[in-house]
């Protein structure tokens, strides 16, 4: 797994725009306390390895800093099957812990985290050990929430991203099925739907087979174009949700990931119901695609923030 450090940097450096590099790293080093203070508090020892979910990171400026105001605030965490946390106090015990330490670190940054959720089981996610989530709510209107998922089974960022693509899929499907009439749905609900859609196809980029991509790219371009520079109006939100789906490209998307597990007799349309050992897991063929894929942008992250802290103690 890559290590990566946190930076001189800040979470907010200018105009308000998440650094989205510092962001991951926050959420890293938070797991790692978390595992900390159950050991010093509990005597439980747990790893824990976390980092951001979605993928803004994908279209941020060359240091890090999302090009676009990021108000939903998301982590991955992966957790271990067959440890202390099967035990319902010892879980509550983390979740403690966990809506604690988010509470206390994003305070530096400027962030109120209030009213923390946990529990509910999260739709297409394993039956037996289903993806949980903790979610707390941000008073001073930076941020909307910030949400962590939590997944059973330990494994390295990179792999549980591309695990919950199958997840995101079924999601998307919901709303991009092609036999079923678009839903009518609030203009908000539907740019954060095409903002998945972006997610899914530059997460999955180097899976996606040529013919697809061919067919996707100009229609993932100009979506790109609009959401970037802002798409407020409700026509631009209609009209580019109508595209994707009469485009069908959520189907592209499960293919890539349809093939290679199908390899492995597992298919990605009943996720629910593959064994609890499978959670987390990733085929070599996707992880040798896409893993490089999903590891470049922090390696050019971390090289231009540590030339522009290198000049920074030059010039002083």
């Amino acid at each position: 797994m890559m290590q990566y450090k946190i930076l001189p940097g800040h979470l907010y450096p200018k105009d308000n725009r998440l650094n989205l590099y510092y962001f991951h790293n926050l959420l890293k080093v938070i797991g790692e306390s978390v595992a900390q203070q159950m050991k010093q508090q509990h005597k439980i020892s747990i790893p824990i390895s976390a980092g951001m979910w979605g993928g803004s990171y994908m279209v941020a400026n060359d240091d890090g800093q999302a090009k676009t105001n990021v108000v939903r605030l998301y982590s991955i965490v992966n957790l271990p099957q067959n440890s202390p946390l099967d035990k319902v106090e010892n879980f509550e015990c983390l979740m403690e812990i966990y809506q604690q330490t988010f509470s206390t670190t994003f305070k530096r940054y400027g962030l109120s985290l209030v009213d923390p959720r946990w529990g509910e089981a999260i739709p297409y996610s394993n039956r037996a050990k289903p993806t949980t989530a903790l979610q707390m709510w941000d008073k001073t209107g930076r941020a909307n929430f910030v949400r962590a998922f939590f997944v059973w089974n330990e494994t390295t960022w990179e792999e549980s991203i591309i695990y919950d693509m199958i997840r995101n899929v079924k999601t998307l499907k919901e709303l991009l099925n092609i036999n079923i009439r678009p839903a009518k749905k609030e203009s908000s609900e539907l740019k954060f739907l095409l903002q998945d859609v972006l997610i899914t196809y530059y997460t999955l980029y180097a899976a996606l087979t040529p013919d697809f991509v061919e067919h996707a790219k100009p229609i993932i371009a100009d979506l790109f174009e609009q959401f970037i520079s802002g798409m407020h109006s409700e026509e631009s939100i209609e009209e580019q949700y109508h595209k994707v789906y009469s485009n069908a490209l959520v189907y592209g998307f499960e293919e890539a990931l349809k093939i290679p597990y199908g390899k492995e007799n597992l298919d990605v349309r009943k996720v629910e119901d593959w064994p609890v050992d499978k959670i987390n897991y990733v085929p070599n063929e996707l992880k040798e695609k896409l893993i490089p894929a999903l590891q470049a942008p922090w390696k050019k992250f971390h090289a231009n923030l540590e030339k522009q802290s290198g000049a920074q103690v030059a010039s002083h």
